[in-house]
């Protein structure tokens, strides 16, 4: 037998591996380039056709500000707190909710990672409605917390509205999908083990 044609077959051990890996990393850089193709289309939707709408008033005014003012109405009725449009008004200070406080680009962010997700669509349709709300309700808290360094300390508002918060946020996010995903992610056998 001829030592060359023996040294150029490949080990059963290591084109298989190479040929996965390069798959996988093909199959990755395309979630991530229809990840950002979905974020910026509906980013681009949102800050476009939305803006000035129906649709941006129901999410700020609605849905952000007249939620947090019936949340802190409920847990601290003192502050006298009410929705007024786009804003929290009350008694010695209050905030202004405007486009980019509403948490609507970390839900953006949410459903493009979901919608590109390596599990089955169900379990991406429920990711999200769940995700909604995971995301509603951390940035409410973001609200809440922001109208209240508003009226204790205006630095600290000015530290935790352009750093902190948002990037609790994103981490929280972050943290439900990386959950959902290892929840729900399809259980790979490892044939090797199996021989």
């Amino acid at each position: 037998m001829n030592r060359d044609h023996l040294h150029s077959q490949p080990t059963g051990s290591g084109s298989v591996p190479r040929a996965a890996n390069a798959r996988s990393s093909n199959a990755m850089m395309w979630r991530a380039a229809i990840f950002l193709a979905i974020f910026a289309a509906l980013q681009g939707w949102y800050s476009t056709v939305a803006r000035n709408t129906w649709i941006e008033r129901l999410v700020i005014d609605e849905v952000t500000v007249k939620s947090a003012a019936a949340l802190i109405q409920l847990i601290d009725p003192a502050t006298g707190v009410q929705p007024v449009g786009s804003r929290l008004h009350a008694p010695g200070g209050g905030i202004n909710i405007i486009n980019g406080c509403e948490g609507v680009d970390v839900l953006f962010l949410m459903m493009a990672a979901m919608l590109v997700a390596p599990i089955h669509l169900n379990a991406r349709l429920m990711g999200i409605a769940l995700g909604v709300c995971v995301v509603l309700a951390l940035n409410q808290a973001r609200v809440i917390g922001l109208f209240y360094a508003y009226r204790l300390d205006r630095s600290l508002f000015d530290m935790l509205h352009g750093v902190v918060a948002p990037l609790m946020l994103i981490v929280a996010v972050s943290g439900y999908f990386l959950l959902w995903l290892n929840w729900h992610a399809p259980v790979e056998h490892d044939s090797t083990a199996e021989q």
